[in-house]
């Protein structure tokens, strides 16, 4: 067994499509839209091919934000992206580009190397490396 893919409501689903296809090289596959649900989705591959992130959006789901990633449910996602250096310099890429750095890179207690930064809708990543 194998994980598939994860999915994310969003609000943006175009933003949060191209934030994921600049930062970490996805690939996204055509706008998938169901105009009796007013739902549309994408499906975003890594060159792994390994793991796929869907981003939907229905204008009817709602989120409190300020609340995102600390109510039950999904907390945060990680995504390997190279080495140590890779880290660094994904996240100063990131901060320059004037997104929020949740947590700086740092050695975990159990020995990963990593960073935590919040996509476009607030929802918690981690950059790791391999």
């Amino acid at each position: 067994m194998r994980l598939h893919h994860f999915a994310i409501w969003c609000d943006d689903i175009e933003t949060m499509r191209a934030f994921y296809m600049k930062y970490f090289g996805c690939k996204s596959n055509e706008l998938y839209h169901n105009p009796t649900k007013k739902y549309t989705s994408y499906f975003l591959s890594f060159d792994d091919g390994d793991c796929q992130i869907e981003l939907m959006n229905r204008p009817d789901i709602t989120v409190e934000p300020t609340q995102r990633g600390f109510t039950k449910g999904m907390a945060h996602f990680d995504i390997e992206v190279g080495d140590e250096q890779a880290v660094d310099a994904l996240v100063e890429q990131l901060r320059n580009d004037g997104y929020t750095i949740a947590s700086e890179t740092r050695k975990t207690g159990d020995g990963y190397y990593e960073a935590g930064i919040l996509d476009p809708e607030g929802n918690y990543v981690e950059l790791s490396a391999k």
